[in-house]
């Protein structure tokens, strides 16, 4: 059993992962900016608390003790939110993945579990989704540049924190079932293009990788 802190657990990928992870037998540490918004999150006998993930004193705070972080942050989980959102800081990325790694750093945590973003894949020509207007709607390429600032950030970053990102589809499905299987691929979106996933299955690889790393400091992608 470990202890696994999970910074968005409010969310709906973060969700899902605190289900997985209490279902298998560990410790839960769920990280959300407002307590008082965790809802059903608190009904399992979790660890509930406030955490800003850009903030290096408080995820340095959050992690001792620990043995594995899951960060499924996002200032924005759907184009409605980010429309609702008004500003969106370019840096929310960077600044999380810098946080999260003095913070795991300070508490000698070694493994990271991110939750990537598609449009930063690469299409058959080597271009990245977000580069391709006839792929991605133009309005959200500023959250798709912030996204990808902090995978940058992360590739360069010289740490003994052992990260891993996956990187689901577009079509991340909330209501379809735990099926307890997925498969794995680089940079490139497969080549169908159309490939969805549970919420649910996305969950169950983040807590296989922290349970049997196979993945060490890379970005790949999961589909169904």
């Amino acid at each position: 059993m470990s202890s696994i802190a999970i910074f968005g657990a409010g969310g709906r990928a973060g969700r899902a992962i605190t289900a997985e992870a209490r279902d298998r037998g560990h410790r839960v540490t769920a990280a959300v900016r407002d307590p008082r918004k965790a809802g059903d999150t608190t009904a399992d006998g979790i660890s509930v608390v406030r955490g800003d993930v850009t903030d290096p004193r408080s995820t340095a705070t959050i992690l001792h003790d620990h043995d594995a972080v899951v960060s499924a942050v996002t200032p924005a989980s759907s184009p409605e939110a980010l429309a609702a959102l008004g500003h969106l800081d370019d840096q929310f990325f960077v600044n999380a993945a810098d946080a999260l790694l003095h913070g795991m750093t300070e508490a000698g945590v070694v493994r990271l579990i991110l939750i990537g973003l598609f449009a930063n894949l690469q299409d058959e020509h080597g271009r990245l989704i977000l580069d391709d207007p006839a792929s991605f709607p133009g309005h959200l390429r500023p959250f798709a540049l912030a996204h990808t600032a902090g995978l940058d950030r992360l590739r360069a970053a010289d740490t003994t924190v052992d990260w891993l990102m996956l990187t689901p589809p577009a079509m991340l499905d909330a209501a379809a079932p735990r099926r307890g299987r997925y498969r794995l691929a680089g940079d490139t979106v497969t080549a169908s293009g159309s490939t969805t996933l549970s919420y649910a299955d996305l969950a169950v690889a983040v807590i296989d990788e922290i349970e049997a790393p196979r993945h060490h400091r890379t970005r790949v992608s999961i589909f169904d």
